[in-house]
């Protein structure tokens, strides 16, 4: 928790503290920093819904859903509020594919073992781990042998054999010490092992159907024992597939090919994917409901101020800072600048604060050539992410162009996805609202757009 937790930041030097671009995760900076208003103006609520599925899903079977959202949108802090409201019946445990997993090498059995693994480690730190007869040496001895590569000598690696050796010998209620061991070994392996050679490769995907049986049986044992002590179910909730470096391919078919996979595994659980997999040819196979978290606009499908929106997110940012640390208009400007997305605004504010500092260390308040400056840099970001990458799809400029144009002028058919709508709601060009998935033209995207001519200096849904 920063210093500031108990109230916004007072000065600018504290702003860093306050406007942190993390997710709420603690009950407290949650109490502190969150505010319903967002919510309210997004159209439907969804963590209302997901909450009120998994409460009807409890002690009859697994409630299984994708969640989407796009960058900064608060999708991490979405789910801090679900688990939040469904707290009286599941535990949650949050696993963080970036981080958790080598995402340049992994593959499906490595989520499947992250999940173990983490499971494991939550109920292990709440004290409901599976003992006795919960947690039999047979199943020990299965997840043992899986995990395991004496199959296949040429890709047995030292690590390996260190967790297959960590449980070996272990008795009655000291399985659960071992499959710790085992898991510590395979966690490991699924974040660092970058050298992973073919033939183990292939013969953990063979095994496939032997994995998930052993996560049930996991999963099983740890729900009961959860069940028995709390009350309460386990849900499982798998986050930041959006940000790995895994291409669009390797991941769609994740859960086009692998869905029976997670079909088959008796635990609820949340993936959070990015939004393209929806827009995708292939979205029909997916195994689960989409639910999407929208924008929060601050101008209305006509390019008139959405005065809700804007007040929603004001309220977001007067939790974190102060109001007198701005000039008189310069907190409204820079929320018009950042089109309710919160993560950009935060990154602005942080740069107009740091600018003021800069240009005199005693200030006191960011003044309007310190916002100036802060929307002018966040600007230039939004002109490169129009450009081309060598990693994605090429499209050339004037395609884009003609895009972002339909989208502003609400042509009938500028919503119905294709490769260059895409990449500009990849980039925050292009902006998602409401129940009804209305589209429109990020407020600095307006302003590129009458500087290149092509749209009028006068024309409104800009940052002036």
């Amino acid at each position: 928790m920063p210093p500031t937790a108990d109230g916004p930041a007072t000065d600018l030097d504290h702003l860093h503290l306050t406007l942190r671009p993390e997710p709420l995760m603690e009950p407290e900076e949650f109490r502190q920093y969150y505010r319903e208003q967002v919510n309210q103006v997004r159209g439907k609520d969804t963590v209302a819904r997901l909450s009120l599925k998994l409460q009807q899903a409890y002690r009859t079977l697994p409630f299984k859903a994708f969640l989407m959202g796009h960058p900064g949108v608060g999708k991490s802090t979405e789910i801090s509020r679900l688990l939040y409201r469904v707290k009286d019946q599941h535990v949650g445990v949050r696993l963080n594919i970036a981080t958790e997993l080598n995402p340049a090498s992994f593959k499906v059995f490595d989520i499947l073992l992250l999940m173990l693994v983490r499971l494991a480690e939550e109920a292990n730190k709440m004290k409901v781990a599976p003992l006795g007869g919960m947690l039999s040496e047979r199943l020990f001895s299965d997840i043992k042998q899986w995990l395991g590569t004496e199959q296949v000598k040429e890709s047995r690696t030292e690590t390996t054999a260190v967790g297959v050796e960590a449980g070996a010998g272990v008795k009655g209620d000291s399985l659960w010490a071992g499959l710790l061991g085992l898991f510590a070994s395979a966690k490991a392996e699924m974040k660092y092992g970058a050298d992973r050679k073919t033939e183990t490769v292939e013969y953990r995907l063979q095994r496939l159907p032997d994995l998930v049986d052993l996560c049930n049986r996991v999963i099983d044992a740890c729900n009961q024992t959860m069940l028995d002590k709390t009350g309460k179910e386990w849900l499982l909730v798998v986050e930041d597939l959006d940000k790995t470096v895994i291409s669009p391919r390797e991941l769609a078919d994740l859960f086009t090919q692998y869905g029976n996979v997670f079909r088959d595994l008796r635990i609820s659980m949340i993936f959070t994917i990015p939004v393209w997999m929806a827009y995708s040819s292939e979205a029909v196979r997916l195994p689960f409901d989409r639910y999407m978290i929208h924008d929060t606009p601050v101008y209305d499908r006509k390019h008139s101020p959405h005065e809700r929106g804007r007040e929603a997110v004001q309220a977001v940012l007067e939790a974190r800072v102060s109001p007198a640390l701005f000039a008189e208009g310069q907190m409204a400007r820079l929320i018009v600048a950042s089109g309710g997305n919160l993560r950009d605004l935060f990154a602005m504010v942080l740069d107009a604060g740091e600018g003021a500092l800069a240009r005199n260390r005693k200030a006191s308040r960011i003044e309007p050539d310190d916002a100036r400056a802060a929307i002018n840099n966040m600007r230039v970001e939004y002109l490169w992410r129009l450009g081309q990458s060598p990693y994605d799809v090429q499209i050339p400029y004037p395609d884009k162009t003609a895009k972002l144009l339909a989208v502003y002028n609400d042509v009938p058919d500028n919503g119905v996805p294709d490769a260059v709508l895409y990449s500009l709601l990849r980039g925050r060009a292009i902006q998602e609202f409401n129940g009804d998935r209305w589209c429109g033209v990020h407020p600095l995207v307006v302003d590129i757009l009458k500087e290149q001519q092509h749209l009028k200096p006068q024309d409104p849904g800009g940052t002036g």
